[in-house]
C-alpha cells in the first residue's frame, strides 16, 4: 500500500472529490482525518471509505477548530505527514454586478483563508518531522480569469494556489513538498451553485471525483526528491479558462 501508516488531512471530505480522496488514501493504508462543515455527510463518508478514516467536524474558516484538529491528530499519531486543502464553495450570483460583500467574503474565507488555517496549523509539525506534503486542489480558475467561475472564486482561487506555491519555495529547506492541483470542470456538488443547471449529458463529460483522487494520489506519493509545483487536469475537448 502507498500510502502505509501515513497521517493525512483532507479538507472538505463529506462529498464531491474530497470523499474520493478519502477513500482512495484509506485504501492505500492511511489514516484519514476528514474535516467538513456538514458532520452527517462527513460521517457517512468516513463510514463508506472505512475504519481508518475518521470525521472532525469542523468550518476551515475556524482557525482555533483547525488547530485544535491538528493538535489531537498529532497527539494520537504523532505526525501529520499530507495535508489536501479541498474544501471550496461558490455562489450563484458571481458577476461583479450581483455579487453581494457577504458573498465575497465567503467564498475568499472558505477558499483562500481556509487553506491558510490548516497550513499554519500543521507546519510547524512538518518542520519538526523534517518532512511533508501539502496538496490543494485548486481551479483552472486559479489559473486565469474565468467568467464561468466568477470573480470571488477566481480571486480566491488565485489566492489558494499562490500561498500552496509559496509553501513549496520557503520550506523545501525543512523536507515540506507543496503541489497545486488545478482541475477544469469536475461533477461535483459545487455545480449546483452555477447560474444555469447543469446537464446530465454535460456532468458526464466532466471529470469525476475519483479522478482528482488520482490525481492526488499520484503527487501524494512521489518520492521525497521529487516536486510537481502545479498540475493542470481538465475534461478531455476543455480549453482554456473562460
Amino acid at each position: 500500500m502507498r500510502l502505509q501508516d501515513k497521517v493525512v488531512i483532507v479538507t472538505g471530505g463529506g462529498s464531491g472529490a474530497g470523499e474520493a480522496i478519502v477513500a482512495s488514501c484509506v485504501a492505500e493504508g492511511a489514516q484519514v482525518i476528514a474535516i467538513g462543515r456538514d458532520a452527517e455527510k462527513l460521517g457517512a463518508a468516513c463510514k463508506k471509505a472505512g475504519g481508518n478514516a475518521r470525521p472532525a467536524a469542523g468550518d476551515v474558516t475556524d482557525r482555533q477548530r483547525m488547530q485544535q484538529i491538528v493538535d489531537e491528530t498529532i497527539s494520537e499519531f504523532g505526525r501529520v505527514d499530507i495535508l489536501i486543502n479541498n474544501a471550496g464553495i461558490n455562489v450563484a450570483d458571481r458577476t461583479l454586478e450581483k455579487l453581494t460583500p457577504e458573498d465575497w467574503d465567503r467564498v475568499m474565507e472558505i477558499n483562500a483563508t481556509g487553506a491558510y488555517n490548516t497550513i499554519h496549523a500543521v507546519l510547524p509539525h512538518m518542520r519538526e518531522q523534517g518532512d511533508g506534503v501539502i496538496i490543494a486542489v485548486s481551479s483552472m480558475a486559479g489559473c486565469a480569469p474565468s467568467v464561468l467561475g466568477g470573480v470571488a472564486y477566481s480571486a480566491a482561487k488565485h489566492a489558494m494556489s499562490v500561498l500552496t506555491k509559496m509553501v513549496d519555495r520557503e520550506e523545501a529547506n525543512h523536507g515540506i513538498r507543496a503541489c497545486v492541483i488545478s482541475p477544469g470542470e469536475i461533477n461535483t456538488p459545487i455545480l449546483d451553485q452555477r447560474p444555469v443547471k447543469v446537464t446530465d449529458e454535460r456532468k458526464s463529460r466532466m471529470l469525476q471525483p475519483q479522478d482528482i483522487a488520482d490525481a492526488v494520489m499520484y503527487v501524494a506519493t512521489l518520492p521525497a526528491r521529487v516536486v510537481i509545483e502545479e498540475m493542470i487536469i481538465k475534461p478531455r475537448g476543455q480549453g482554456s479558462v473562460s
